[in-house]
């Protein structure tokens, strides 16, 4: 048992709170000018109080550490953003962390129902982060968030996500001190031949619920977990995932999915809401969601971007949405589409329009990845 017994009777205690508390909250966006769409009270953290979760969301994934600064200075000062979307394999956290410190903790930002710019402190901000795989043993878990509060230069998290229900074999942490990874170890698996078959995710899931416990993290969730898998998890857990963050597009809508999530209880996040273009971009073949005829007609009748017409169809499905761009004019479009004035637009009609072009295409494939592995969890 790697659990003692008084970690147990904590946990439980802590437990009971906490599925309290998310179960009186709503993780789906509460539309309303003055929502508080996610907020959950302390969290079982320490008493801290924390923001609420906006539907909208700024994602980080390939944004070199040299331009981090800018982006997220736009995106929260003038745009609006307050969830931030951060992990280590995306290799610019201790950027992110620099930037925040730097410039953005004590500046004005927009916000405030009256419109006021307003100083941004630590607590204003909604950060989110993620577990690597080579880090899913139990006796890794809190050396790896450890790591992650280090790089963001924060000492808690307001949410932590398991980032792919697939452990790697351990890699060696950087010396105490090192700012950032040496190189990018902590994501190659290899071709599945580092991923490690021994390690349980129902170990990961009970160490991540003793930082619930420990206060370091408000909140913890998963990523890409694919429904057997997420109700495997919660056959045993004694916190539930506050999120599962799972790639989601009008190309690939994962209505079952999503239903099953909302039956339990588990918000649904999608990532790559706007079908990964910057990602997409770098492979042949790959279908382009913005450039669709059909998107095409509906969002000039509504008079928005294709972009703005995506992301309020997933936000009017009761998700919340991670995008990314590093231009100043698209973050305040991506930003405005989440907000109810837009979202209200779309009728059901548009919205079975747009559920219409469903073909199950995922752009973020882990068959490519890790071979004939992945079909253990993916298949």
């Amino acid at each position: 048992d790697m659990i003692s017994s008084t970690s147990r009777r904590q946990i439980l205690a802590i437990a009971a709170t906490y599925n309290r508390t998310v179960s009186s909250m709503s993780i789906v966006p509460d539309l309303s000018p003055t929502s508080a769409s996610c907020n959950g009270g302390d969290g079982g953290a320490g008493g801290r109080s924390h923001p609420t979760m906006p539907a909208a969301g700024f994602g980080t994934l390939m944004i070199p550490p040299n331009r981090i600064a800018d982006a997220l200075t736009s995106a929260i000062l003038f745009s609006g953003y307050k969830r931030i979307d951060c992990a280590p394999v995306y290799f610019n956290e201790h950027a992110i962390g620099d930037a925040l410190v730097q410039e953005i903790y004590g500046k004005e930002a927009a916000g405030g129902e009256d419109g006021n710019r307003q100083p941004l402190a630590r607590s204003d901000l909604f950060l989110v982060s993620k577990l690597p795989p080579p880090y899913m043993h139990p006796d890794h878990v809190e050396r790896a968030l450890r790591k992650t509060l280090a790089d963001l230069r924060t000492d808690y998290l307001d949410l932590y996500l398991i980032h792919w229900p697939a452990p790697m074999k351990f890699v060696p942490f950087p010396d105490d001190g090192y700012r950032g990874w040496p190189d990018e170890a902590i994501d190659d698996s290899a071709d599945g031949r580092n991923l490690d078959d021994l390690v349980s995710v129902h170990d990961t899931w009970a160490a991540m619920e003793r930082l619930v416990a420990s206060g370091l993290v408000r909140h913890i969730g998963v990523s890409n977990f694919p429904l057997a898998l997420l109700r495997e998890l919660l056959t045993r857990a004694q916190i539930a995932p506050l999120l599962n963050q799972v790639e989601v597009h009008p190309y690939n809508v994962q209505e079952g999915l999503v239903r099953y999530c909302r039956a339990r209880g588990v918000g649904v996040q999608a990532y790559a809401p706007l079908g990964a273009g910057g990602y997409a971009g770098t492979m042949v073949g790959e279908p382009e969601l913005l450039k669709d005829p059909v998107i095409g007609e509906l969002a000039e009748k509504k008079g928005v971007t294709a972009a703005q017409l995506v992301l309020a169809w997933a936000v009017r499905r009761g998700l919340t949405v991670v995008t990314k761009s590093e231009n100043s004019g698209r973050q305040a479009e991506n930003f405005e589409a989440c907000q109810p004035d837009l979202v209200d637009r779309l009728t059901e009609e548009d919205m079975e329009v747009i559920e219409s072009l469903d073909r199950g295409h995922r752009f973020f494939r882990p068959s490519d990845w890790w071979g004939d592995s992945a079909y253990a969890v993916f298949g």
